[in-house]
């Protein structure tokens, strides 16, 4: 399924704090935490602004040496791996 038209929003209220250039986040409602770094940070931050995915590919594409079918494999990766555990959704 491609899904680079989608726009993914953020469902959860995620306490976030920075550290050394991870993201730590706590669902406390689970009672669980989660760390993203190196690109993934990049992602999350756009995610706050109901950004299509399209774009979020587009974005790194300027930001990184990676090859457009490459990211679009990854970011598609992270964004299905933060919904599987519900903290994403398409809007």
């Amino acid at each position: 399924q491609h899904l680079a038209k989608e726009v993914f929003k953020i469902l959860k209220e995620l306490n976030v704090t920075d550290l050394a250039g991870e993201k730590v986040m706590v669902d406390f409602e689970q009672g669980k935490y989660f760390m993203i770094k190196g690109v993934g940070n990049d992602i999350w931050d756009m995610l706050a602004d109901d950004v299509a995915v399209e774009d979020i590919i587009q974005k790194l594409l300027v930001e990184y040496d990676v090859t457009e079918d490459v990211c679009e494999q990854e970011v598609l990766s992270f964004l299905n791996n933060l919904e599987n555990i519900g903290i994403i959704a398409e809007a």
